[in-house]
């Protein structure tokens, strides 16, 4: 028995309402370009909208001018979708309320991570959206899941509850000497300035 080995997310597909309010949410307020359109292959009564969320990958939506936003919120039963997450920058981040705010949008507020900053508010039809932005850059050469991976296993060793920045700042420390070199024989921490 073998896996199938995947290699990231392809796209995520969201049955939506009219073809507008698409457009007006995913690039009008999230900016992701509306970048392809055809009818839906499978059912010819939909269109089928496709937006960039920023890292080439594509967020689609399923359309129908009969279909009218419903804002009440989604499923969240078992095997139904919870929130879903997009990066954004911590300079974007800083301005998210303001600019929820001035739109009239209900959210939470930021909210403390540990890794990362996030805020929650729901889309016009009731999906709970989360912009999310990390604390810190992994080291050249590393995903932000290698040290997601590696604060995590500093935190358990340490018996710690959540992953916090000091999690974090040792993970980076860590991957940055097991994957670069150095002609030093000790590289631990050192005092650099002469006691007075």
């Amino acid at each position: 028995m073998r896996k199938l080995q995947s290699q990231g997310v392809h796209h995520i597909t969201i049955v939506g309402a009219d073809r507008q309010t698409s457009i007006d949410f995913w690039e009008g307020i999230l900016g992701m370009p509306f970048v392809f359109e055809q009818p839906n292959l499978d059912k010819a009564t939909e269109s089928h909208l496709y937006f960039d969320p920023g890292d080439g990958r594509l967020i689609t939506i399923f359309t129908d001018e009969s279909r009218k936003p419903d804002p009440k919120r989604t499923s969240t039963d078992i095997g139904c979708v919870h929130h879903l997450a997009f990066a954004v920058s911590q300079a974007t981040f800083r301005q998210a309320v303001e600019r929820l705010n001035e739109r009239g949008i209900n959210h939470s507020g930021p909210k403390d991570r540990g890794f990362m900053d996030s805020i929650y508010f729901e889309d016009p039809l009731g999906l709970l959206i989360e912009l999310a932005s990390y604390r810190f850059e992994p080291p050249f050469g590393c995903s932000h899941g290698d040290v997601m991976l590696e604060a995590h296993r500093i935190r358990v060793a340490r018996g710690d509850y959540n992953i916090a920045e000091i999690h974090l700042a040792d993970a980076i420390e860590t991957l940055t000497a097991r994957n670069r070199g150095s002609l030093s024989s000790d590289r631990g921490p050192k005092n650099a300035y002469p006691r007075s």
